[in-house]
């Protein structure tokens, strides 16, 4: 496993243990909390994100072994879109500023240009 490789992996664990974690933590700790503000549907949200892009990374891991490409970049983007899209909707739905409100669309931005990028470095990639 090469130093980037594990790097990927350490972030999707990382990730994918406080996206679980968060998710319990909403479900029992929270869930009063997330009712009164009518927040539970958003925090779900931000849980649904954070855990697909934490497989998306895993699976990156792998691919960057067996190709060059972008692997960097696109991890890169999705830690961002992570801390910026579900941070900002988690912030929310306990009743954080609403002014964090717009720094949800920037990390659906990272998403899409994290998915774009891995997409694009796909195409462009060589062949078998």
């Amino acid at each position: 496993m090469t130093a980037s490789t594990r790097l990927l992996t350490l972030c999707a664990g990382v990730l994918g243990f406080l996206g679980v974690a968060l998710g319990a933590f909403g479900a029992h700790g929270l869930k009063a909390t997330l009712e009164t503000h009518g927040s539970t549907e958003t925090w779900k949200t931000a849980v649904l994100y954070h855990l697909i892009h934490s497989v998306a990374l895993l699976a990156l891991a792998g691919w960057r072994d067996a190709h060059a490409g972008p692997s960097a970049k696109v991890a890169a983007l999705w830690v961002v879109g992570v801390v910026l899209f579900s941070g900002s909707l988690y912030w929310l739905a306990l009743g954080g500023p609403k002014i964090l409100g717009p720094i949800t669309p920037l990390g659906g931005a990272a998403f899409l240009a994290g998915w774009a990028l891995l997409t694009w470095g796909a195409w462009k990639g060589p062949t078998a």
